[in-house]
């Protein structure tokens, strides 16, 4: 909880959410890096591409690169969850709560038959969300956050005018606030409702105690369900006065808005494809002191509005409050609503049938159920799932579905093809794999928007476009296949070259054609358009048709001086012979041979088995940009940069050798860097993010492979997360050693170099609150150990403001300068294992 009248300093300057220092002022107490480097953190950012469902247009959207500090700072409360600024209502943060929402900087509209590019005038000091198209391609729609609200705008495809929509003040605060209805005429809005009143106020004398109370049964919450919830009676009418919201169908044209129904918590609003149903649930009371608003009990209706002036309500379920749900685990009843998008006005949920918990064995772990409008016939099962239900991918023919299970456990999917309404057929199974094998990965359907706004599986006959990331042991080649679904026969349309990063981002009005978004490590992305040609002979794999590019946008470099960086992927194994593999940068002007000091950055991944741990993931060929650590190529380091640092076993215990794997993963991978004549072994630093900042500090502790590291928001304590982390699912009471020994701050006495901690005051992240970082640095400065504490003021889990980025860089830099690259050499027995250890391999 936040309350405004706790907020203490905040310069005034800084309660405008989206007020904006000027771009060469550095907010007092910020330091910066070196100018060449402060230069590239300024850059322009690059635009990416939003293409219109009818494909004859294209919005180019520039996003801030970061925030200022003002903005980052701006007031905020912390309810159940959500993270709102009373000010003007909007969001905080990002769905799921680690950065700040960002604003976009330019939008830019493309005729994709002419290249012809018109700039749109976007108002000036605000904060433009992403634009949302309407299926017949004349209109977007986006909301506009201001110093005091959440506004509409409506933009023309035709000419590029934009105009605010008058009156209307958006609350976006449990999501769905802003979409088109099946007319593609009128808008369905979540607004603040009219003659609200001022906020509750806290009463001046002492609340007393806030109680909570266990009735002898389990009630484990998983971290990442109790972030930021309520904790008083002023907590909760706070809540009920900043989530309540009022439902509008506001016409495109004039503005004129229509109120549906009686103000509410509403959290999830979805029009049938009729345009006369819309799906709303909404939070109701009891709440809960230890879960986010998701589980509080809801209220799920469909309202028939084909009536004006009336609306008819049919209640779909009335849920319980859920804050018994089983980490990793479901809530009993409805679940994960949705329309048929194939038909006029089809409602279908799911519901466990394994008590929602995924450690009980069942024949089938989930059930679909389905009832059509007028809602007046009981439900009906359609089909059951052996794990757990991940959804239905709709295609343009009603006898033809795409149905999606998981297994987290074994990290297993599976997708068959099925016909909803013939519930006596189990389906065809199309891909049964595991998720983590990248290389077989088929990639994902291509949609298609039908008038009515529904977006479904293209059909060619028989046959869908497959699009995907093309992961390959060269590193990713993004394709495009086309699959017969009854054949089961699969033909290669377009593969990225070689040379280049090239994904398909949609098919075009064009026949035979589509657009790709093509980027070089020298070349800034741009979209191209591709024709279909004649077919060829190709090596498996490859495109079997010839397609000729056309450039159809024209986006500039805007760092040229990166250009002089260069990377490599480098491929090698560990000690027990799983392959790995990292993309080393060498910094501008870099001599081959010489030994320069370097940086090494990872993110531990767990794998159900080792075949798919060694897979290459990622580019060598996309467009040189930096961030965070990689600045200091500029200051003349090197990177080591995503080394694969997989963690491999059964996820019910895969963690009991995570540090042994920890430790063959960073060896292999300096090794491997010293050996390619790159690296000087004296002069290896190590950092990570999140779980990354644990590996690191675990890696400085339990190795001597590193002179020193950098954690940002990083979680050390492993027992203040008790019900399990990553795909750790034993609580700390059934493998207490396990805790113990992946814990880095039991290890403080052992951990002698020098560790940078860098964490945000406000991480939302209950795995990694602040308070892991203080109590870590704590044991550090206790036990004699070299560190140093930066807590950056309002950040959240990804660190959003300029100035905070660039006092990370700072900081970096400062630390890894002093304690790497101009550190005095090692005692010399130390220095020549590591040599040895690079020599044997």
């Amino acid at each position: 909880m936040f309350p405004l009248h706790a907020l203490k300093g905040i310069a005034t300057a800084t309660l405008a959410a989206c007020a904006m220092l000027p771009a060469a002022a550095s907010a007092a107490g910020y330091q910066q890096p070196p100018a060449n480097i402060l230069k590239v953190m300024r850059a322009p950012s690059l635009p990416g591409p939003s293409i219109s469902p009818t494909k004859d247009s294209m919005l180019l959207v520039a996003w801030q690169e970061y925030p200022s500090i003002a903005r980052v700072a701006a007031p905020y409360l912390k309810l159940a969850g959500t993270r709102v600024e009373p000010a003007n209502r909007s969001k905080h943060d990002t769905p799921g709560g680690y950065g700040i929402a960002p604003c976009a900087e330019s939008f830019k509209l493309v005729t994709l038959s002419s290249g012809k590019e018109t700039a749109i005038a976007l108002p000036a000091g605000t904060c433009p969300d992403a634009p949302i198209w309407s299926a017949d391609g004349k209109r977007f729609a986006f909301a506009n956050t201001t110093r005091d609200a959440v506004e509409v705008w409506v933009g023309d495809a035709a000419s590029g005018q934009i105009r605010k929509l008058p009156g209307i003040r958006l609350n976006p605060m449990l999501n769905d606030e802003l979409q088109w209805m099946p007319d593609q005429k009128t808008l369905l809005v979540k607004a603040v409702p009219a003659k609200l009143g001022p906020p509750p106020v806290k009463d001046a004398g002492p609340e007393g105690p806030n109680v909570q109370e266990a009735d002898g049964e389990k009630g484990q919450s998983s971290t990442y369900e109790t972030r930021d919830t309520l904790n008083s009676p002023h907590d909760e009418a706070l809540f009920d006065y900043y989530a309540a919201s009022q439902l509008l169908l506001v016409d495109a044209a004039s503005g004129k808005a229509t109120p549906l129904g009686q103000s509410a918590l509403y959290d999830g609003v979805a029009p049938a494809p009729d345009g006369k149903h819309i799906l709303v649930s909404s939070v109701r009371k009891p709440y809960s002191y230890v879960t986010t608003y998701q589980r509080f009990p809801h209220e799920v209706q469909v309202w028939n509005i084909s009536k004006p002036g009336r609306i008819a309500i049919h209640t779909v379920a009335s849920l319980p409050l859920a804050d018994r749900v089983p980490v990793h685990g479901e809530p009993l009843g409805p679940r994960d609503f949705f329309w048929r998008a194939t038909e006029p006005a089809t409602l279908l949920w799911a519901e466990a049938l394994d008590g929602g918990d995924w450690q009980n064995t069942v024949p089938a772990r989930d059930r679909v159920m389905m009832q059509r409008a007028p809602f007046t016939a009981a439900p009906v099962e359609i089909l059951r799932t052996t794990q757990r239900f991940a959804g239905i991918d709709w295609t343009e023919r009603a006898d033809t579905a795409l149905v999606h299970e998981i297994d987290l456990n074994k990290h297993w999917r599976q997708t068959r093809i099925v016909n909803i309404d013939d519930a006596k057929q189990a389906g065809k199974l199309l891909w049964d794999m595991s998720f983590d094998n990248k290389y077989a990965d088929p990639g994902s359907p291509v949609h298609r928007t039908l008038a009515n706004g529904e977006r479904v599986i293209q059909l060619e006959g028989d046959a869908i476009y497959l699009a995907g990331a093309g992961a390959s042991p060269q590193g990713n080649r993004p394709f495009l296949d086309k699959l017969n679904l009854k054949t089961g026969e699969s033909q290669r349309l377009f593969r990225s070259d070689k040379s280049a990063y090239e994904r398909f981002i949609g098919l075009s009005s064009q026949s035979g054609s589509f657009l790709t978004w093509r980027q070089t490590p020298t070349e800034a992305p741009n979209a191209f358009l591709r024709k279909l040609g004649s077919p060829i002979s190709a090596d498996k794999g490859e495109a079997v048709f010839s397609s000729t590019p056309s450039v159809v946008t024209h986006i500039v470099d805007p760092t040229p001086e990166l250009r002089q960086i260069k990377k490599r992927l480098v491929k090698y194994k560990r000690a027990d012979g799983l392959e790995l593999s990292f993309t080393l940068y060498t910094p501008p002007g870099y001599k081959e041979g010489t030994r320069i000091p370097a940086i090494l950055n990872a993110y531990p991944l767990d794998y159900a088995d080792a075949a798919s741990a060694g897979q290459v993931s990622g580019s060598q060929q996309t467009f040189t940009r930096l961030y965070q650590y990689k600045y200091l190529l500029l200051a003349g380091y090197a990177v080591i940069d995503q080394a694969s640092f997989p963690v491999v076993g059964d996820p019910k215990a895969a963690y009991d050798s995570y540090l042994d794997q920890l430790k063959m993963d960073a060896e292999a991978a300096v090794n491997e860097a010293v050996k390619l004549g790159v690296v000087d072994p004296d002069r290896v630093a190590v950092t990570g993010h999140s779980h990354g900042a644990l590996m690191t500090a675990n890696l400085l502790a339990h190795t001597d492979l590193f002179r020193a590291g950098a954690a940002t928001s990083g979680s050390y304590n492993k027992t203040l997360t008790p019900f399990g982390f990553q795909s750790e699912r034993r609580s700390v009471w059934e493998a207490p050693d396990v805790y113990r020994k992946v814990s880095t701050f039991f290890y403080a006495d052992k951990l002698k170099a020098p560790i940078l901690i860098v964490h945000g005051t406000d991480d939302a992240n209950p795995g990694t609150t602040p308070l892991q970082a203080s109590k870590f640095f704590e044991a550090i400065r206790g036990n004699g150990g070299t560190t140093r504490l930066v807590m950056l003021p309002h950040e959240p889990h990804w660190y959003a403001a300029r100035e905070s980025n660039e006092q990370l860089v700072y900081e970096m830099l400062n630390w890894f300068d002093k304690y790497v690259k101009n550190a005095p050499p090692r005692a010399q027995k130390t220095a020549q294992a590591g040599q040895g250890a690079a020599q044997q391999q």
